[in-house]
């Protein structure tokens, strides 16, 4: 079985790497949050930072009156072999400090750094690790002393401030909580225990430590604390002294100070039978020992927590995309893909999948027709200008029988008509077409990563659309030509075209026409052009649809996928320039998972051995 040392800082490790990756969790629960670590509770002047130093055996904290701790310090400890003891932080990485009152300078300047010179306070945390063959692994995370009034300088609200700041940590279930309260105040006001109480009510995560039992009053002693009787917890009350006032002006050591405090209980005639269990060594290979039996109970759902977020990563890097390969076939396939991606959300749009396509049909249904009934036909065809069309075509001479030049003008005249809304037709057309092309790159997730390839594709795909867009205009034009280069004879055939005689007209003023004549001549053009707009509104529609929407489904990139195939490795290589913002996201993500796998697969390899 592996020992407790090494599960422990494995753990340690982890939760530093998660650290330094900000894997501090969002939704759910973080890796950093899954793993156990011990929180230190106490009010002001309790004795905390004193337990601490007791601990780690250095004398590496601010000291002072008021508030003195800050910020939130997650101490990290690490046991090593031998070898020389140093402090590095988070903020400063691959800085060893082994002079420990640098240790206790960069706490006070790095914490200033972010409340400044005052007397507030930041969940910023401190993050810690000190290297050591005098310790046992452990994460502590220091929290700032409780406190019932604020003082000259600070704000109100910072009794409650601090209070929630520290139950955001010792209200999670993976915290354990460290209360430590002076022997010399009554249990039952103590601050650290009152929370406690308040976030775990059954006692299953609280450790209490009773600093101070040198300060008592003569004549009386902490027992009644130490063995249960006057408050109770799941385990033992375990006894402090720290180093006096007068043994840290002089700069006794740790080292000198535990030796002392051992000699303080094994001759103390009050607490010599519970020494074995007393002091800040056995304090440290208590919780040491209790860490471990938490984190081996808590295994399956840290490794459960870890394989659900690697399925989420890897999910969210396939969202995402993946790395790309560096030579040019790769580049090319990875191209290709994007571009097969595109054209299958354009289709899509297109075919009825996706909503868009049916703005074309609007354009056959609603706007063509509309056009077409707006066209001027009323006043081309009144009577004063099939008049005028009919003498101007017949010149110095008048028809014999039928006014066939006339009717070819005025027919000409109407049709002429027709190019508008066909013109206006295969341009709705084409700016449907372009916005699916727009709205299309934007839903295709595997572009996103790509922006110097959604404008080529785009690019591209535009240039395809105006060229089917000028292949229709020529199209529908080429239909409204055709029916004034050969009228449908037939039609005219039936229709009685013997001009009426006007009896009542005489004298060199007499009109040449009768107004019967003249409207009848109208309203068989206009039948005629009726006829003509009936069949026009099924040809364009067929001709627009067979240029430009048949076009766009079957050859959209054509051009461009010959273009590309042309291009050398390194312009593949910058139309494949991804979003700065994307490769960081993508990198972040690479080394959370890789965090995640190297924990599951260590924690697997050390826990169960």
């Amino acid at each position: 079985m592996a020992t407790m040392e090494s599960l422990i800082g494995l753990v340690n490790r982890i939760q530093r790497a998660c650290t330094v990756l900000g894997d501090h969790g969002g939704e759910g629960m973080s890796l950093w949050e899954a793993l156990p670590s011990v929180a230190v509770v106490g009010g002001q002047s309790s004795g905390k930072s004193s337990v601490l130093e007791s601990v780690v055996g250095r004398d590496f904290l601010p000291r002072g009156s008021g508030i003195v701790t800050r910020r939130p310090l997650v101490l990290q400890l690490h046991k090593t072999e031998g070898g020389t003891e140093y402090a590095e932080f988070l903020h400063a990485p691959k800085k060893k400090l082994t002079d420990f009152a640098a240790v206790r300078k960069e706490i006070a300047d790095e914490t200033d750094r972010i409340t400044g010179q005052t007397k507030q306070i930041s969940n910023v945390p401190i993050h810690l690790s000190i290297y050591s063959p005098n310790v046992v692994n452990l994460t502590l995370i220091d929290l700032p002393g409780l406190t019932k009034v604020a003082v000259e300088g600070q704000q109100e609200s910072i009794v409650q401030d601090i209070e929630m700041m520290v139950r955001s940590y010792v209200e999670k279930e993976n915290c354990i909580i460290l209360a430590i309260s002076p022997a010399n105040q009554d249990i039952a006001t103590s601050d650290a225990i009152k929370l406690a109480r308040e976030v775990d009510p059954t006692g299953e995560r609280t450790f209490g430590v009773l600093t101070k039992l040198d300060l008592m009053d003569k004549g009386t002693n902490a027992l009644d604390v130490l063995e249960g009787r006057s408050y109770r917890l799941v385990y033992p009350w375990v006894g402090i002294v720290n180093r006096s006032q007068a043994d840290i002006n002089k700069n006794v050591d740790m080292i000198a100070a535990r030796q002392k405090e051992r000699e303080y209980f094994d001759s103390s005639p009050e607490y010599g039978h519970l020494s074995h269990k007393m002091g800040a060594e056995y304090l440290a290979k208590l919780l040491s020992q209790h860490l471990e039996k938490v984190i081996r109970q808590r295994i399956p759902s840290i490794i459960a927590l870890i394989n659900k977020t690697i399925d989420e990563l890897n999910a969210e890097l396939d969202q995402i995309g993946r790395p790309i390969g560096v030579d040019g076939g790769a580049q090319l396939y990875t191209i290709l893909e994007m571009c097969r991606a595109f054209d299958r959300i354009f289709k899509e749009h297109l075919d009825g999948g996706r909503p868009g396509g049916d703005k074309i049909y609007g354009v056959f249904d609603h706007q063509l027709p509309a056009a077409l009934k707006k066209l001027p036909f009323d006043r081309h065809l009144s009577q004063s200008n099939v008049k005028k069309v009919i003498s101007e075509a017949d010149g110095y001479q008048p028809h014999l029988i039928a006014p066939e030049q006339g009717y070819r003008r005025l027919i000409d005249g109407s049709l002429g008509y027709f190019k508008g809304p066909a013109e206006a037709s295969v341009d709705a057309v084409h700016r449907v077409l372009k916005e699916l092309v727009r709205k299309s790159i934007a839903e295709t997730e595997e572009l996103k990563r790509f922006p110097t390839l959604q404008s080529d594709i785009a690019a591209a795909a535009n240039d395809s659309l105006e060229r089917f867009r000028d292949e229709s205009r020529r199209t529908v034009l080429r239909l409204v030509e055709m029916e004034s280069s050969y009228l449908t004879v037939e039609f005219f055939r039936k229709l009685n075209t013997e001009p009426e005689k006007n009896n009542n007209s005489s004298g060199p003023n007499a009109e040449r026409y009768s107004d019967n004549h003249l409207r009848r001549i109208g309203t068989n053009v206009s039948a005629y052009i009726n006829m003509i707009c009936d069949s026009l509104k099924n040809s364009l529609p067929k001709a627009v649809v067979h240029c430009q929407v048949r076009e766009a489904k079957r050859s959209l990139l054509n051009l461009f996928y010959a273009q590309i195939g042309r291009k050398e490795k390194e312009q593949l290589g910058k139309m494949l320039d991804e979003d700065p913002s994307l490769m960081a996201k993508r990198e972040a993500i690479a080394k959370r998972l890789q965090l995640y796998k190297s924990a599951r697969d260590e924690i697997d390899s050390v826990a169960w051995k």
